[in-house]
C-alpha cells in the first residue's frame, strides 16, 4: 500500500516539476541558444547531482556503468537539446503535449526489444491518453496556425530516447540506488556537455556581458537543480517501484502543468485542450487499474 501511495506522489511531482520546466526552456532561450541552454542545464545539473550524490557512485558496479552511460545521452544529454531547439518554433505547451507520447513508445518498445509484459488496462489507458494528447495538439495546431510543426519531429524523437531509456533502467538499472543512477549519468555527462558549451560561443565577451544572458542563466539554473537534478532522482525511483508505462505516465499530467504556465505567458488555450487534459488523467488511471 506505501508503495501504491509512494508513485503517486512522485508522479504528482514530476507533473508539477517538469511542468514548469517547458516554460523554463523558453525563457532560458530568451538569453541563450539551443546549444548553450543544453549544455548549461546538463552542467549545472550535474554540479548538483555531484554534490549530493557522489558517496553514491562507489555502489555502481563495473557491468552497470555500460548502462548508465547509454541512459545518460538517451536519457538526458540527447533530449536536452532536442527540446531546446524545438522551442524555437513551436510553444511551450504544445512541446509538452507532444511529448505525452512517451508511454505508448515505451509500451511497443517495452515489449518488443525488452520482453517486458503489459496488461490489457495498461493498453487500454496508453490509447485514451494517448487520444487526449492527440485532441490537445490537434487543438493547439488550430489555435497558433503559423508554428513549424517540423519541429515536433525533435520532441517525438526525445519521446523514443525516453521509452528506450525508461526500459533500460527497468531491466538492467532495477537494483541501483535511483541517486547514484542520476549521479552516474551526470559524470558521464560533464566532458561532453562543456565540449558543446565551447563550441557554441558561450565564452564570448559579448554573451557574457548581455544583461539577457544573465536573467535566461537564473531560469537554467533552476530548471537544471530542480527540474532535471531533482527530478531525475524521483523518477528514477518512480522507474523502479512502478511499471514502465505508470512511470512514462508522468508525460500525460505535465501538459496540463505546462499549458497553465503558457496561459500566463500568453500562449493559447482552449476548452477543447481542458477536456483533453481531463481524458489524459482518465488514461493515466486506466493504466493503473489492478
Amino acid at each position: 500500500m506505501k508503495g501504491t501511495q509512494n508513485k503517486w506522489i512522485y508522479l504528482t511531482i514530476l507533473s508539477i516539476v517538469w511542468g514548469s520546466s517547458f516554460i523554463l526552456i523558453k525563457k532560458g532561450l530568451d538569453g541563450l541558444t539551443p546549444l548553450q541552454l543544453g549544455s548549461l542545464r546538463i552542467l549545472f545539473g550535474a554540479v548538483f547531482l555531484l554534490l549530493i550524490g557522489f558517496r553514491s557512485l562507489k555502489k555502481i558496479s563495473r557491468k552497470d556503468w555500460k548502462w548508465l552511460v547509454v541512459t545518460a545521452f538517451i536519457g538526458t544529454f540527447i533530449p536536452a537539446f532536442l527540446f531546446a531547439f524545438a522551442e524555437t518554433e513551436i510553444d511551450s505547451g504544445i512541446t509538452s503535449l507532444l511529448n505525452s507520447t512517451t508511454p505508448i513508445m515505451a509500451l511497443i518498445l517495452g515489449a518488443t526489444f525488452f520482453a517486458i509484459g503489459f496488461s490489457a488496462n495498461q493498453l487500454v489507458g496508453v490509447i485514451v491518453g494517448l487520444i487526449g494528447s492527440v485532441l490537445l495538439i490537434w487543438s493547439g495546431s488550430d489555435v497558433n496556425p503559423d508554428q513549424n510543426y517540423w519541429y515536433s519531429g525533435l520532441v517525438l524523437l526525445s519521446s523514443v530516447c525516453y521509452a528506450f531509456n525508461v526500459n533500460i533502467i527497468k531491466k538492467h538499472l532495477q537494483e541501483l540506488p535511483a541517486v547514484a543512477i542520476a549521479a552516474g549519468n551526470f559524470a558521464v555527462l560533464v566532458i561532453p556537455a562543456f565540449g558543446v558549451l565551447l563550441f557554441s560561443d558561450f565564452f564570448n565577451e559579448e554573451t557574457l556581458a548581455a544583461k539577457e544572458t544573465h536573467v535566461a542563466l537564473g531560469y537554467i539554473v533552476l530548471l537544471a537543480v530542480v527540474g532535471t537534478g531533482v527530478a531525475k532522482i524521483l523518477f528514477n525511483k518512480l522507474v523502479q517501484i512502478s511499471a514502465p508505462v505508470f512511470a512514462t505516465s508522468v508525460t500525460y499530467t505535465i501538459p496540463i502543468i505546462a499549458l497553465f504556465w503558457g496561459l500566463l505567458d500568453g500562449e493559447h488555450f482552449t476548452v477543447i485542450q481542458l477536456g483533453a487534459a481531463g481524458v489524459i488523467l482518465l488514461g493515466v488511471v486506466l493504466s493503473n487499474r489492478n
